[in-house]
């Protein structure tokens, strides 16, 4: 029961925060720039507190620690700058199908021998991708779809070297306060362009200290009941989360090209994720049929 309350609880926070960015800069109350680095600031100081209260600061990961918050600015920024030009529903499909294809395309380059399943849901996938972005009726904005998807490969990417975590209730609160110098610079460059309000300040804390700052631990919370195929399936209703909730908060209209696409993306990774899942479970009866001779 506490693995699936944290489940839903992460699932929504992911959701929201396509929501909350959408309605912040949909109605211009806040400039993308300001927006990601009151995130970055809100989510920090957020886990900063909780890594206070908690005790719990040590972190071991070797190598490479500057990555993790270049890649964890690279999502925040290209997400925002995205959300100018895309519904909530249709930049989170975006956002996790290229996740999910970019852990995919990684788990093929690292050596791992996909069955037919895997192959035919992975082209299905990037299929519904290509659909969607591609320019025509109805069609996202290709330079905020392309800014999205920088977002979805950086994620991707950081998900993936977030795996080894010892720690990552502190390696997270590390990679914010990483991150945030970075996006504290570009702000700077585009201060002509900023325009802050109350409404639009109050969002992007709420999207950083709750939905992403608190999300994130109740989503640490629950990967330690989830196993990798179930935390990786559970994902993909994030976008439809955020299209309800796009459709509900912010007005937002479904078109048959999104549809046709969720069900595109969406089923290609379920399919690949349920092959993958096969290929464990087959690896799994031959090694245990294994027996050891006197």
């Amino acid at each position: 029961m506490k693995t699936l309350l944290c489940t839903v609880l992460a699932l929504v926070a992911f959701a929201m925060n396509s929501v909350l960015c959408r309605l912040a800069l949909g109605k211009a109350t806040i400039d993308a720039a300001s927006f990601s680095t009151v995130r970055l600031l809100s989510g920090a100081l957020m886990l900063l507190l909780i890594l206070l209260i908690s005790k719990r600061t040590r972190t071991s990961t070797p190598g490479m620690k500057w990555v993790p918050p270049v890649l964890l600015f690279l999502y925040a920024v290209s997400f925002a700058f995205a959300y100018m030009g895309l519904t909530a529903g249709t930049g989170a499909l975006i956002l996790f199908g290229a996740v999910q294809v970019t852990m995919i395309i990684s788990a093929l380059c690292s050596g791992e021998r996909p069955s037919a399943l895997e192959w035919a849901g992975l082209c299905v996938a990037l299929s519904g991708l290509v659909y969607l972005v591609l320019p025509g009726l109805a069609s996202p904005s290709v330079p905020r779809s392309l800014l999205m998807i920088l977002a979805g490969i950086s994620w991707g990417f950081y998900s993936i070297l977030g795996r080894g975590s010892v720690n990552p209730l502190a390696e997270t609160t590390r990679n914010f306060v990483g991150a945030l110098p970075l996006a504290v610079a570009v702000s700077i460059v585009l201060s002509s362009q900023m325009h802050l309000s109350r409404e639009g300040v109050l969002l992007a804390v709420a999207s950083g200290a709750v939905t992403s700052g608190l999300g994130y631990v109740v989503w640490y919370a629950a990967l330690k009941g989830l196993t990798a195929t179930r935390a990786a399936t559970v994902q993909l209703a994030v976008p439809v989360l955020a299209a309800v909730g796009g459709v509900v908060l912010l007005s937002e209209s479904l078109n048959v090209r999104l549809l046709l696409a969720g069900i595109m993306i969406l089923g290609g990774i379920g399919l690949a994720l349920a092959g993958r899942a096969r290929t464990v479970q087959v690896l799994t009866g031959a090694n245990s049929g294994v027996r050891t001779q006197d």
